[in-house]
């Protein structure tokens, strides 16, 4: 199987603006989650990016009556993988994958559209104008298959990269927190009373939360610094529930199952497993299902949310980027809000920032319809 490695990436989240301020957050247990007062919502807590940090580094390069919020924080973080890397989107060798859940849905409310046409509410649309911005050579795919859009993406580009179709595939995953967004998982009763506390014996629901990040998926390993291989993939889909995860973890078991069969990678080798961790009551029984049942719950786990939210769309591409990140500085993440185990099978959450060198991560989320994916990550010598 051809390799594929994973050569640079860059987050924009609640925690700031880049890498070094997601890991200066991580190491010092900062979260980003604060009350938020939305518009036509009541309170709640979230991890949002307020709109003047976002004109901020935006507005010079994506004019703001041409580009939407979303729009203009996906292409920003796009921009900065390209610039880094010397990477054009205008050759036919090189892929734009867009993965998301909500695209520009609160333009659907009238005083947030403005000016903006009102099929730019689509997904092909958000689509073409972030192509369009980029001379991208071909129409970006967009990726939106619930809270494992992500994770599917990064298999996506990597499965096209070992096909032989493209040399370079660029991720971006980007979500925001609308009133659509906030009275929908309302209406489910799993929004948290307080910030998300995943795995802990008093966590009441998520946190939902805003980000943009991108990938660079290549066919050559980097020129410099140890390699990250994304080794392989795997998605399956337990069809148990239009929003509530199966009780016996079956398709998460079968997701994990089929990523380490890929790789040729026993259970017992993973170091690290970023997880998906809503801090919902179902999903993180089920997570400590599956992980028993795949000999994992030994192995140091984290779960992201409690520092950035529930990104949606872009918490797979978000939460790669950060555990990778994690890979590079040699750290287990701790998992914000956690204290003490409310899950009926044991995991070994990590509490708090922990030096120690990780070779093999194993990243997994699931989401709404039963669909679950794992995808592997080694740092070479």
């Amino acid at each position: 199987m051809k390799p594929v490695y994973l050569t640079d990436s860059f987050v924009w989240s609640a925690l700031g603006n880049g890498n070094q301020a997601q890991l200066h957050a991580l190491q010092s247990s900062r979260s980003g989650i604060q009350l938020q007062h939305l518009p036509g919502c009541e309170p709640v807590y979230a991890a949002c990016i307020s709109a003047e940090e976002i004109d901020a580094y935006t507005a010079a390069d994506f004019p703001v009556d041409k580009f939407t919020r979303l729009e203009r924080m996906m292409l920003y973080a796009i921009e900065q993988v390209l610039r880094r890397q010397q990477v054009d989107l205008a050759s036919p060798d090189t892929l734009l994958i867009l993965s998301t859940t909500k695209g520009n849905v609160h333009l659907l409310d009238a005083e947030q559209a403005g000016d903006f046409p009102g099929e730019r509410v689509y997904l092909g649309a958000l689509a073409r104008a972030i192509g369009d911005a980029l001379h991208c050579a071909h129409l970006p795919l967009v990726v939106s298959n619930a809270c494992i859009s992500g994770v599917l993406a990064i298999i996506m580009g990597s499965r096209m990269l070992r096909a032989g179709r493209y040399r370079q595939v660029v991720v971006c995953g980007g979500d925001l927190v609308s009133q659509f967004v906030v009275s929908g998982f309302q209406s489910l009763k799993a929004v948290g009373s307080g910030p998300c506390r995943p795995y802990d014996a008093t966590r009441d629901g998520i946190s939902l939360g805003e980000a943009a990040a991108a990938l660079l998926l290549t066919a050559d390993p980097p020129p410099q610094g140890p390699a990250i291989e994304v080794l392989a993939g795997a998605s399956t889909n337990d069809a148990n529930h239009i929003s509530g995860p199966s009780r016996t973890g079956e398709g998460l078991v079968q997701a994990v199952n089929q990523c380490l069969h890929r790789s040729g990678c026993p259970a017992g080798a993973i170091e690290f497993i970023s997880a998906h961790g809503t801090a919902t009551l179902y999903n993180d029984e089920m997570e400590s299902i599956a992980f028993g049942r795949t000999g994992l719950e030994k192995v140091p786990l984290n779960s992201f949310k409690g520092f950035i939210g529930h990104t949606l769309g872009a918490a797979g591409v978000t939460e790669a980027a950060l555990s990778v990140l994690c890979m590079q500085v040699g750290m287990l993440p701790p998992t914000e809000g956690f204290e003490q185990l409310g899950v009926s099978h044991p995991l070994n959450v990590v509490s708090v920032p922990t030096k120690q060198p990780i070779r093999l991560c194993l990243k997994t989320a699931s989401g709404f319809g039963g669909c679950n994916a794992a995808v592997l990550f080694r740092k070479e010598a």
